[in-house]
């Protein structure tokens, strides 16, 4: 690896905070030249996040605006390209795409269990997504996403304690339009999409949209020539708008779209020796050592290191998903008189259904693993190796009734009830041998029944008291099945659990917002959240899992303030908030690999984490033709209590194997939490939260002729170091990095065509989506007993590498 891939955050900082001062010096001159020829002005932003159209000026919360503009500048196709312009979202990154990960000021859920809900929740349109992994597809025809920090409880429900992301798909065309765009990029990915828009009769609107997207991947698998870690999507989007006069609105928006993740396979980063022998472990002995594989067959062509993506798989890996749905909206507009003059009710029904297939290949190599492998002294009298299947299997509806008050008066408001229930199946099996060996389904439901306002009121021109209330109810319920398995393969009695549970919750918000002037607005609030509890149901789910019952559900409490300006005679719009959040009984889980080689992972009920810092927002219209938009977060998200954490493993002092540790406290067999390994994680951070992350992105036009332009466009994005596990493992650290991403083009000046061409990742600059320590062993890796070997495998982000990328649009 280049000198480039190992510097550290002090050295990435310089570059670009010179550019940006250097920028800004460009950026002022810009503006007064352009503020002698025209007035420049920003547009205004709507935002939906009071479930009310709103200037985002006049918002008092912390929201970052990714508009069409930027989201098309910036190429975003899905989910994953989000965290790199928003500095509050992560998104962390698992063994298969059902149990990825959204994380808000370094918040989030990471559970392999469908027991277990977000504490980020993902709201398309006023629907929201009953299962988080269903946002991790194509973003497509996406007009605006409205990423709101800190907790949302009060008006978008208990999976919103850390936040929520807002979208609203592209609205309806006031004329005829059709667009068509195509996107290609040098290492084998495209995109192509179009649209149809407009009026059918004076009172039938309808828009229909189609994309399909595919990326070959950026691993390499040495078995078929394939690559992997990459996607296929195909989408469909229809909205018809029925407008019978001017009080009613009526809005069927039908969905289905497929998508497949070839996905989270990670390659061997890093391993101390290659000169021993492969021992498959999970249970498995061999009758010799000379019955064990090779490294080097194993690794055949593979050189383990910080640049490789070279893996050999001898089963498929990731997911195929499918989703279906519609959302009817209805509005009604009451007239001038009468008790609800001028008021809106609105009425949302939702229904979904989320199903995706799994697959992973259980031992990451393409040998006959199990020829001359023993199983309780016996031969398993099979080949090939370990391979894992399973389903999920996820069904939604929802109901809203909501009554909007007028945008003008001194008393504004929002109230509702809402009706949502969500039924999530998941079947795991993993065969065919060993301690490997697992099978289960388990099904769980949620029903949620609430109650919510929200409002103002003015107590002078310039000042109004804040607030909101929701009341919720929801009743739990869930089995758990495992059943008998051959006697051949495992010793395993059928196992059946099944339990209910119920509670009722009260979250709300209350603040202050001063208008100190027509530019400048202040707020401070208080505001509550809270999930719902939660149940284990994975592979390890047993009697004591049975005896404890639910998981406690999580709260949070959370201060705010924050001051929104309007500066250079409405040109720029600044944005700066600070804020705290403590959360209790956080539900995490943590994953540790088992002396039998198996990655296992447990949901733990956490004392208290926090979460803490400063953030800033920016939009710039800096001169007629430069537009600036970025954003800044200082985000100190740390454990406060959690004294039975996970332990991480090292090299024992002999030398001879590995021994569990945990910042340097671990204790072994605790006899305070059933004799296991545990670390205090107190004062600890939260993994995968960087503590800086900003970035900074614009485009400048440049005037040619009457009949086209031509425009210039730059992203920059830096983020300090992360860990990307929670038990503070050092080897699983990303050092901090810097990503440049430039592009240029033409366009004609009616907007009928766009051409456009972009370098991504401009200095090459190599980082990891995720880091995966399988610690220090001499049973799966080693030569002999006493030579241990340390492995490290990691997840290349999509852009760890340049690309190039061409782009055309059309409208006609």
């Amino acid at each position: 690896m280049n000198s480039n891939h190992q510097m550290q955050g002090s050295k990435l900082v310089v570059k670009p905070a010179v550019a940006a001062v250097a920028l800004a010096v460009a950026s002022i001159a810009h503006a007064q030249e352009a503020k002698k020829d025209e007035p420049v002005q920003l547009e205004k932003v709507v935002v939906t996040a009071n479930k009310r159209a709103q200037n985002l000026q006049d918002v008092p919360a912390a929201i970052t605006v990714l508009n069409d503009a930027v989201l098309q500048r910036n190429n975003v196709k899905d989910f994953d390209d989000l965290p790199a312009l928003s500095p509050a979202l992560s998104v962390t990154y698992s063994t298969q795409p059902g149990n990825y990960s959204i994380n808000m000021r370094g918040i989030g859920t990471f559970s392999l269990g469908v027991g277990v809900e977000a504490d980020v929740s993902v709201i398309i349109d006023d629907i929201p997504y009953a299962m988080q992994a269903n946002a991790f597809k194509d973003l497509a025809d996406v007009h605006r996403i409205e990423v709101l920090k800190g907790p949302q409880s009060t008006l978008m429900g208990k999976s919103s304690i850390a936040g929520a992301v807002n979208i609203a798909t592209k609205p309806i065309d006031g004329q005829w339009k059709t667009k068509l765009s195509s996107y290609l990029t040098n290492d084998h990915e495209y995109r192509v999409s179009g649209s149809v828009s407009g009026g059918l009769t004076d009172t039938l609107r309808m828009r229909l949209a189609a994309s399909k997207s595919d990326h070959d991947g950026v691993v390499k698998n040495l078995t078929d020539g394939k690559r992997l870690n990459g996607s296929d999507n195909t989408n469909f989007i229809g909205k018809f708008e029925w407008n019978p006069d001017d009080q009613w609105s009526v809005v069927f928006s039908p969905r289905a779209s497929k998508f497949t993740k070839n996905c989270c396979v990670s390659p061997l980063r890093m391993m101390t020796s290659t000169g021993g022998l492969y021992n498959l472990n999970n249970g498995f002995t061999y009758a010799s050592t000379s019955d064990r594989i090779p490294v080097s067959q194993v690794l055949n062509g593979i050189v383990p290191g910080p640049d490789n993506v070279s893996v050999r798989n001898d089963y498929p890996a990731g997911g195929k998903a499918k989703d279906v749905g519609a959302g009817l909206k209805v509005n009604y507009a009451f007239g001038d008189g009468g008790l609800l003059a001028n008021h809106t009710l609105t009425s949302i029904t939702s229904w979904s259904h989320y199903q995706m297939d799994d697959y992973q290949d259980g031992d990451g190599t393409d040998s006959d693993v199990l020829n001359k492998t023993l199983v309780g002294g016996k031969p398993t009298n099979l080949h090939g190796g370990l391979y894992q299947l399973g389903n999920f299997d996820v069904k939604s509806k929802t109901q809203e009734f909501r009554l909007t008050s007028p945008d003008k008066g001194s008393v504004r408001y929002v109230a509702g009830l809402f009706y949502g229930k969500n039924e999530l199946g998941r079947h795991l099996a993993r065969y065919p041998a060993g301690t490997y060996i697992t099978d289960y389904t388990a099904f769980s439901s949620n029903t949620n029944y609430a109650v919510f306002a929200n409002g103002a009121i003015d107590l002078t021109p310039n000042t109004s008291i804040i607030g909101g209330l929701r009341y919720n109810k929801e009743d739990l319920a869930y089995t758990f099945d495992s059943p008998l398995l051959a006697p051949t393969v495992a010793s395993r009695t059928r196992n059946h659990y099944e339990d209910t549970a119920s509670e009722t919750k009260v979250t709300g918000k209350i603040g202050l917002e001063h208008r100190l002037d027509a530019a400048t607005m202040g707020y401070v609030t208080y505001s509550t959240g809270h999930k719902g509890k939660g149940i284990d149901l994975t592979s390890t789910f047993n009697d004591n899992n049975f005896r404890n019952g639910y998981v406690p559900g999580e709260d949070a409490k959370s201060i705010e303030a924050g001051v929104k300006l309007s500066l250079l005679e409405n040109r720029m719009a600044l944005d700066l908030a600070v804020f705290r959040t403590d959360f209790e009984g956080f539900q995490q889980s943590a994953g540790m690999t088992d002396p039998d080689g198996i990655f296992r992972t447990q949901l733990h009920s956490i004392g208290n984490v926090r979460t803490s810092g400063f953030e800033a927002d920016l939009n710039w219209r800096v001169a007629r033709d430069l537009s600036l938009n970025g954003s800044f977060a200082y985000t100190k998200a740390i454990v406060t209590e959690f004294r039975n954490g996970p332990c991480y493993n090292r090299l024992n002092d002999a030398g001879t194997g590995s021994t569990q540790v945990g910042s340097g406290n671990c204790i072994a067999s605790n006899p305070e939490f059933g004799k296991t390994n545990t670390a205090d994680l107190a004062g600890k951070p939260m993994p995968n939260a960087p503590k800086y992350k900003f970035n900074i992105g614009g485009q400048y036009d440049i005037r040619l002729d009457k009949s086209f332009d031509a425009f210039i466009t730059g992203a920059y994005r830096w983020q300090s170091k992360i860990n990307f596990r929670i038990d503070q493992d050092p080897t699983t650290i990303q050092p901090a990095f810097g990503i440049l991403n430039l592009g240029a083009g033409i366009k004609d000046k009616k907007g009928d065509w766009k051409l456009s061409f972009s370098v991504n990742n401009v200095f090459n600059k190599s980082y990891a989506a995720s880091l995966g320590n399988v610690g220090w062993g001499n049973t799966m890796w080693g030569s002999t007993a006493t030579a241990p070997v340390h492995v490290q495998a990691w997840t290349p982000a999509r852009d760890y590498q340049r690309y190039y990328a061409v782009r055309a649009d059309f409208a006609f």
